[in-house]
């Protein structure tokens, strides 16, 4: 039986405007839903064909359109994320003998190859095929995607020793986002402190996702979590969340100020901000506070009506929130995984309101998807088009960032709340 996405449903009236009258029109939302359903067979089925690694174990991810490998390296990131994703699978769908070994395969890849013991059980960003390290970031996001695996296969498999590792994990990366304690690694910051000081909007971000899937799979740890969420919803809204620039900043001081002297300090991520607003909205979800709901709408919108191309359609990479050019080379491509995130806010938020505006991005974000990502060829999404929504030559289905976790997750999340809206008719 499916799970349901929330521990407990809130409705809530984002306006005080009165709702469209002109309705749903269920048929093409069936339509819709076949369509979702379609290509979450379509991604899991390409990562499962192409993808896994049964000689040394873990997951393959630089593939190209029709699946060939192009690299052997491995992303630690992935073998994270594909571990969760299999478990989540489970989770929802109910277990399978490939789900299963696809995600314990990825875990056991992490246990035996991905952690550096000699550097306070850091892990690596890359590793070769047979696992030896090749690369570190000072960044968490490998412990991260370490954390939420292994908390999903414990609640499938209820194997302890699991749990115990993502708890330790999930300490260790709140220790180190909070300045705590000296990382063991000891690479150098990113920026020279002396000179400037800044906070990251992904840490605390991806936190409040890692903390939600901790605190549904470790339920006894409930108060932490609870917590630590809180924690992280004020960092988010206290410092990133800038509504008098409408928008989300990605870098900024110590205490929130904005940084827009600088280029660094005017990036906006638009996928970034959607992905947060739906974290955001779920937390809300659970705890009821519709005022925190109100602002994670706030996000949303902020984020799609500054990032979405005017002229070709589609989400843009990188946009300068006052309006400058953007320094980095990519800033005007689209990315699979921010129309993922779009997918699933808009359909959060339509879940959650029942406004049609939110089910209107909804679809205009999967038209787009459809036209241009999606290759029912081969199967899977492009992961890299250019402005005007052709792939990159030669296209890609798979690199080091891109693997089985952003469509396929996408793809569970409204499969379920897609359930849950045909069900309230």
């Amino acid at each position: 039986m499916k799970k349901n996405f929330n521990d407990k449903k809130i409705i809530f009236k984002i306006s005080g405007e009165s709702r469209k009258e002109r309705g749903m029109d269920k048929q093409r939302f069936l339509e819709w839903h076949q369509w979702v359903r379609d290509e979450l067979r379509s991604s899991v089925n390409f990562w499962l064909e192409y993808g896994m690694d049964y000689i040394n174990g873990g997951v393959y991810t630089c593939l190209d359109r029709e699946g060939r490998l192009f690299s052997t390296d491995k992303s630690v990131w992935m073998q994270g994320r594909c571990a969760w994703v299999f478990s989540y699978l489970c989770t929802v769908y109910g277990r399978t003998d490939e789900w299963r070994e696809a995600g314990r395969s990825c875990l056991d890849f992490l246990e035996d190859h991905c952690i550096n013991h000699e550097k306070g059980d850091r892990l690596y960003f890359t590793v070769t095929g047979d696992g030896q390290p090749l690369r570190q970031r000072r960044y968490c996001h490998s412990e991260n995607f370490y954390i939420i695996a292994n908390a999903e296969y414990y609640f499938n498999t209820g194997e302890t020793v699991r749990i115990e590792r993502a708890r330790r994990a999930y300490e260790t990366v709140w220790q180190l986002n909070n300045g705590l304690i000296d990382d063991p690694v000891g690479l150098p910051p990113k920026v020279e402190p002396q000179t400037r000081q800044s906070r990251a909007f992904g840490d605390p971000m991806i936190y409040l996702n890692v903390t939600a899937v901790m605190r549904r799979c470790d339920p006894e740890n409930r108060e932490l979590y609870d917590a630590r969420a809180n924690e992280c919803v004020k960092q988010i809204l206290n410092f990133h969340f800038h509504p008098e620039l409408k928008c989300t900043l990605e870098t900024v001081g110590l205490h929130g100020e904005p940084q827009t002297d600088t280029v660094a300090g005017r990036v906006v991520n638009p996928g970034h901000d959607i992905e947060g607003s739906w974290f955001l909205a779920e937390q809300a979800c659970l705890t009821g506070d519709e005022a925190l709901y109100r602002d994670a709408v706030r996000i949303f919108d902020y984020a799609v009506d500054a990032g979405w191309d005017q002229e070709y359609g589609g989400l843009l990479y990188f946009i300068d929130c006052l309006g400058y050019p953007p320094e980095s080379y990519e800033h005007d491509m689209k990315l699979w995984w921010p129309h993922c995130e779009t997918l699933i806010a808009s359909l959060m938020f339509y879940r959650d309101t029942g406004e049609e505006r939110f089910l209107d991005w909804f679809e205009k974000t999967a038209d787009y998807v459809k036209k241009h990502f999606a290759d029912p060829e081969y199967g899977e999404w492009y992961g890299y088009l250019r402005r005007d929504g052709l792939p990159t030559q030669p296209p890609c289905k798979g690199s080091t960032f891109k693997g089985p976790f952003h469509v396929p997750r996408c793809l569970i999340l409204a499969d379920q709340m897609m359930d849950e809206i045909e069900a309230a008719w």
